[in-house]
């Protein structure tokens, strides 16, 4: 169980120490968080449109759309601009519990890894090295990927690199650690 505790609290750290990296000091995400200087004009505005946190497509259909209005909905909105938007009413961020919660979900993937690799018996480097790297590729298709091929979301490339080097750098180090005897 010590094997398993110090490889994903250091496999963890490492996805941490990347994603910092990728966010702030590589500065790979840039084209997720672009500037407006016309942003206090459009906060005004959004906040008077909108009386909910929420993330809304637009153009969209209102619920309980049938077949029919889709089709058409589909047909006049071709070629058009549209936009999501992630609107909450209130900026509420807390830098130091964002850090400690997505360290804590770091390790906690790894702990998983690791009980996943700990099954797999006496798996060499290669095969830990390969199931970390996977276990990203997973994650990427599972989230980010899908929700671009829906949204044609900003970052996929950045995000892309972020789980191949995280999770690569995760298993070059559990590779080495979990076959010390």
């Amino acid at each position: 169980m010590k094997k398993k505790i110090i490889g994903a609290i250091v496999g963890g750290l490492l996805i941490f120490v990347w994603q910092f990296l990728s966010h702030n000091v590589l500065q790979m995400h840039n084209d997720t968080e672009m500037y407006t200087s016309k942003q206090d004009s459009i906060l005004s505005y959004l906040s008077s449109q909108f009386s909910a946190d929420g993330e809304y497509v637009m153009p969209n259909l209102p619920p309980g759309a049938t077949g029919d209005e889709m089709n058409k909905f589909v047909v006049s909105s071709k070629g058009k601009p549209w936009v999501v938007i992630a609107y909450h009413q209130s900026y509420n961020f807390d830098m130091t519990m964002a850090l400690v919660r997505t360290g804590l979900v770091d390790i906690a993937m790894v702990l998983l890894l690791c009980w996943i690799l700990f099954e797999l018996g006496s798996a060499g480097f290669g095969k830990i090295f390969l199931c970390s790297v996977f276990t990203g590729l997973i994650a990427f298709m599972s989230e980010p990927y899908t929700a671009h091929i829906w949204f044609q979301t900003a970052g996929i490339n950045a995000d892309l690199i972020d789980a191949i080097a995280s999770w690569g750098l995760c298993g070059l180090w559990l590779g080495w650690w979990l076959r010390r005897k």
